[in-house]
């Protein structure tokens, strides 16, 4: 499926990747062995900012203080997490797939 195709997926819940048989994908994430990367759609939600967690160390003016929290896509490989933006290579590839 094209890009178009697993952003819909991302928005009704499910996960996707790219077929793990694509160099360029495993390439790119290749510092974590974690596993096939997966992207999730984490929704957007209000926060309390709490001293001694890392938003609160970054902003400590912003402790004890309800924030929003951006929608946003995160990549998911192994135990390691981090917000994700696609390179035009991904936009463009028909070879994404929705996952377990």
């Amino acid at each position: 499926m094209n890009f178009a195709g697993a952003l819909d997926a991302l928005t009704r819940g499910l996960r996707v990747s790219r077929d793990a048989r694509v160099r360029d994908w495993a390439r790119a994430y290749q510092a974590d062995p974690g596993g096939a990367p997966v992207l999730v759609l984490v929704p957007g939600s209000t926060i309390t900012v709490t001293a001694g967690r890392p938003l609160g160390e970054a902003v400590p003016e912003l402790v004890g203080r309800a924030v929003e929290y951006a929608p946003h896509i995160d990549i998911v490989q192994g135990l390691r997490v981090q917000v994700w933006t696609p390179r035009q290579a991904d936009l463009l590839v028909e070879d994404w797939m929705v996952v377990p």
